[in-house]
C-alpha cells in the first residue's frame, strides 16, 4: 500500500469519525439507550483503530462506523437537492433583505429627468438597417452590454390608429397604439404631437389618430436603447435630512392624479414649509432663485451636463390650464406653493417633458423612498456610475 492511499484511508476514517460526532450531537435527544450503545461502541472502535499502523484495520472501521450512522440516521430522499434548496432559499432572503433595506434596483422608464437620467429612447431606422447583431443569440448579448435592441412593430391586424393613454400606459416608457383593438407598444419619444394630436413619423410617412394600416405593416422600427438602471439608497435618509437638489425615488400610492402602485423618479427641488414660484428660468424659495448645488445651478443657467448632452431647459410652470389647482400646482409664473411641514416637491430636470408636482403637487414623506445613488446599467451609458 503506498503513502497517497494511506492517506486516503486515514482522511476517511478522519471523516468518518467527524460525522458520527456531529449526528451524535444533533440527535442524542431522541436516542434510545440501545442506540447510544451501538454509536458509541463503533465511534469506540474507530477511535482505537485510528491510532494503529494497520491501514486495513483503519478502512474496515471507518466502513463500519459509515454503516452504523446511516443504520441509524438514514439519509433523506434527495439530499443534494434539499441541501441546494436551502441555500437557494438563503441567499433569496439575503438579496430581498439588501433590496428592501439597504440599495434597491430601480428602472427609468421616462426621460423626464434628461439628460442626467435617461429612460427608454429611440432611433427610427428601416427595418433592413437591422444586422447580423440584431438576430438571436447575438442580439441578447448586444443588449446585455449596451442596452440597444432593434425592434419592428407590424400591425397585427388590419384597421385604423388610435392613441392609449400615455400616463397610463401598462408599460412605463412605452405608449400604446391601438390597430384594429390590439396594443402595439412604443417608446415614449417616438409619439409626437403635431397640432396637438398625437403622431408617428416613419421617414416621410406620417401615422397619426384615423390612420388606415394593413395588417402587417410597420408601425414604427428602430433601436430601442434601454433606460438608466439605479440603486436607490434605502437607509440614507433614515439618517440624514433629504436635501435639494438629490434625485429622489418616491411611491405614487396617495397622489391624486398619478398612477397607483409604482415609483416615480424625479429632483427634489422643495422642502418642508418652503414657499415655492417660477420665474423661468429660475426656481424660487421664499422669493429668492435657487442655484446650488451645482446640478440646481446648472439646470437654472441652461448648461450642459456634458458635451454628449443636450443644454438644460431651466426650471418652467408647466403652462397647462387643465392642471390648475391654486396652492398645489405651477401652472403659470404667477402661481405660488406654500408646503406643510412633511411635503416635498418633485420636478423633472427635463422641465418641458416632466410629469410631476407642478402638475399633481407635493409629494408626502411618507412617500419617498431614498435617493438614487448610481447607475450600474448599461455598462456603456456615459451616465455609469455616481449620480448627481
Amino acid at each position: 500500500m503506498n503513502y497517497f492511499q494511506r492517506r486516503k484511508i486515514a482522511k476517511a476514517l478522519k471523516q468518518a469519525i467527524r460525522h458520527a460526532k456531529t449526528m451524535r450531537a444533533g440527535h442524542e435527544d431522541i436516542m434510545n439507550t440501545g442506540e447510544r450503545a451501538y454509536l458509541a461502541e463503533h465511534l469506540q472502535k474507530a477511535l482505537d483503530a485510528r491510532r494503529l499502523d494497520d491501514y486495513e484495520a483503519k478502512l474496515a472501521a471507518a466502513q463500519a462506523l459509515d454503516g452504523c450512522v446511516d443504520k441509524l440516521f438514514p439519509p433523506k430522499p434527495l439530499a443534494a437537492w434539499r441541501e441546494n434548496f436551502d441555500v437557494i432559499v438563503v441567499a433569496v432572503g439575503v438579496a430581498m433583505a439588501f433590496r428592501a433595506y439597504f440599495y434597491q434596483p430601480f428602472k427609468i422608464p421616462t426621460g423626464s429627468m434628461q439628460p442626467t437620467l435617461y429612460g427608454i429612447h429611440t432611433e427610427t431606422l428601416p427595418p433592413e438597417n437591422a444586422t447580423w447583431l440584431d438576430k438571436q443569440p447575438f442580439r441578447f448579448f448586444k443588449w446585455c452590454v449596451t442596452g440597444e435592441s432593434f425592434k419592428v412593430i407590424r400591425a397585427k391586424a388590419g384597421g385604423t390608429i388610435s392613441f392609449g393613454n400615455l400616463n397610463q400606459s401598462k408599460k412605463p416608457g412605452y405608449t400604446p397604439v391601438i390597430v384594429g383593438g390590439y396594443p402595439h407598444y412604443v417608446p415614449n419619444d417616438v409619439v409626437v404631437l403635431e397640432g396637438g394630436s398625437p403622431t408617428i413619423r416613419i421617414g416621410e410617412r406620417t401615422l397619426g389618430i384615423g390612420t388606415a394600416v394593413r395588417a402587417g405593416d410597420v408601425i414604427w422600427s428602430g433601436k430601442v436603447i434601454s433606460g438608466d438602471f439605479v440603486f436607490v439608497n434605502r437607509w440614507y435618509w433614515n439618517f440624514h435630512h433629504p436635501k435639494r437638489g438629490e434625485v429622489m425615488v418616491f411611491s405614487t400610492n396617495g397622489i391624486n392624479g398619478l398612477q397607483q402602485g409604482t415609483h416615480y423618479i424625479k429632483r427634489m427641488m422643495g422642502l418642508p414649509n418652503e414657499s415655492l414660484s417660477v420665474a423661468a428660468p429660475n426656481l424660487l424659495v421664499d422669493g429668492k432663485p435657487v442655484t446650488e448645488p451645482e446640478r440646481v445651478g446648472q439646470i437654472a443657467r441652461k448648461e450642459k451636463l456634458a458635451e454628449w448632452a443636450p443644454p438644460y431647459a431651466g426650471f418652467n410652470p408647466c403652462g397647462s390650464p387643465s392642471q390648475s389647482r391654486p396652492g398645489v400646482s405651477l401652472v403659470t409664473e404667477r402661481d405660488h406653493v406654500k408646503l406643510g411641514s412633511d411635503q416635498y416637491y418633485a420636478m423633472g430636470d427635463n422641465s418641458f417633458n416632466s410629469y410631476d408636482s407642478r402638475y399633481w403637487g407635493p409629494v408626502p414623506e411618507r412617500n419617498l423612498l431614498g435617493p438614487a445613488a448610481v447607475v450600474y446599467w448599461p455598462f456603456t451609458s456615459p451616465r455609469f456610475g455616481r449620480i448627481r
